[in-house]
């Protein structure tokens, strides 16, 4: 399985399969207005359940899930109805609010345009607080707008960068244990110069590049620089300021000065193979690479720019439908869906990390001492999508029903930075873009 395919299977269950799918949310008019509340029913009856279909022990899990919730009580029946996942977003998108089931998974981006488009309504009141208690809080910034829950997930993600041990110490380079001796973004160039010496062809580093950056993965995979020079996609409903600083501009010069040292891996396997000393990716390659390097294999934090350590987080999340006439039904299933056993076993299925506080720390890859804390302590370091400061870690992208223009307008520019095109111009057109968007539908307003 080349990278390309790996990170599709990827994307089915965190968020990165948004392009086609964000094409059409782009194209969403009729936004905004009252907002959407739910009908609470008697709590009681058949409802509805919609979900993405994924690998097929994540289905499976999902499937035992709905089945143990039947068996368990006979006031509520869940009927599941499976979606293929390159249609799923688009199917949402072409359905009208009231044709929609009383639950829904969502894509976490795409949240915030089903809610302007009055196809979400908040789940507050009908999940318990234990359920909500429960969830992390990187969870719950992705679910929340203006103070409201309109989602909650089962399993989160995360950054970082997967290191081969043997090669970095033969090369004498001193790497991070964790979080706190990060390197700057200075000593990461400094240390793909000293591997670049060593390294057969001076290629020391993948940052999945085989499908390009003008997609999901652009924005998910390498927002994070942004983020860490003090910048951001969006703040307070504005690019301009935000994405063009000359600390950002900076930031992407020296991405792009990468490039020389980019094992372009067309065949997926530059770092399991030892061709690469350093792999710029997520959590969800951890079992072919623990399984390719063994004790070689080490997990560090994306580079510091200046304003800390920075990783993209959010995936896949569970919602009630607007026009649902069950929501207290909706929320009891919820409930049932969110408890520790259904996330461990859809967590054990898809390698994700757990979104729950209870599920998170008894984790054998995610808890303390576990080979993946790292993921854990970032997600443990919120920001939301506002707040982006020194001290948090875990960023939620943009929660604006605009975010497809967002996402679109950035990888774009990423993709031309990353090809050889000037940062700053190509920064300032796409805020440009983004800003102008923004203004022709009242920025995106949702009450």
């Amino acid at each position: 399985m080349n990278a390309g395919n790996r990170r599709s299977r990827h994307a089915a269950r965190t968020g990165l399969a948004l392009v086609l799918p964000l094409a059409a949310l782009a194209a969403c008019g009729g936004g905004g207005g009252t907002d959407t509340a739910a009908e609470s029913g008697s709590g009681t009856g058949t409802i509805s359940v919609w979900a993405h279909q994924g690998q097929k022990s994540e289905d499976t899990a999902l499937q035992n899930a709905v089945k143990s919730f039947n068996s368990s009580q006979d006031k509520v029946k869940v009927e599941l109805k499976l979606i293929p996942g390159n249609d799923y977003t688009k199917t949402i998108t072409a359905t009208d609010a009231s044709k929609l089931p009383d639950v829904m998974e969502f894509d976490g981006p795409t949240m915030a345009n089903f809610v302007y488009n009055k196809k979400l309504a908040p789940i507050d009141g009908y999940v318990s607080s234990k359920t909500m208690a429960n969830a992390t809080d990187a969870s719950k910034a992705q679910g929340e707008i203006n103070g409201k829950h309109y989602g909650l997930g089962m399993y989160d993600s995360g950054l970082g960068i997967y290191g081969n041990k043997k090669l970095l110490d033969a090369a004498g380079v001193k790497y991070p244990t964790g979080l706190s001796d990060d390197w700057t973004a200075d000593e990461f160039t400094a240390a793909l110069k000293t591997l670049k010496a060593k390294d057969s062809d001076g290629k020391p580093l993948d940052l999945q590049e085989t499908g390009g950056y003008n997609n999901e993965w652009g924005t998910y995979g390498f927002a994070p620089i942004v983020w860490s020079a003090g910048g951001s996609l969006l703040k307070d409903g504005k690019a301009e300021g935000a994405l063009d600083t000359p600390a950002v501009v900076s930031a992407m010069k020296t991405f792009q000065s990468w490039k020389t040292y980019v094992d372009p891996n067309t065949d997926g396997n530059a770092f399991a193979k030892g061709r690469v000393a350093l792999s710029w990716v997520g959590h969800w390659m951890y079992p072919t690479y623990s399984e390719a390097l063994g004790d070689d294999l080490v997990v560090l934090p994306l580079p510091d720019f200046g304003n800390g350590p920075k990783t993209g987080q959010g995936s896949w999340a569970w919602g009630i439908g607007a026009d649902t006439k069950n929501a207290k039904a909706a929320g009891t299933f919820l409930d049932s869906l969110l408890d520790d056993t259904n996330i461990t076993a859809m967590t054990t299925a898809n390698g994700a990390v757990p979104a729950t506080r209870t599920a998170l720390a008894a984790s054998p890859l995610y808890k303390q001492g576990g080979p993946l804390q790292l993921y854990s302590d970032q997600l443990a370091k919120p920001c939301g999508d506002t707040d982006i400061t020194k001290s948090c870690v875990a960023v939620t992208r943009p929660v604006t029903a605009g975010y497809p223009t967002v996402t679109a307008k950035f990888s774009e520019a990423l993709n031309s930075i990353y090809g050889g095109a000037d940062p700053k111009s190509t920064l300032e057109k796409a805020a440009r873009g983004i800003d102008q968007d923004f203004s022709d539908n009242a920025g995106y307003k949702i009450p």
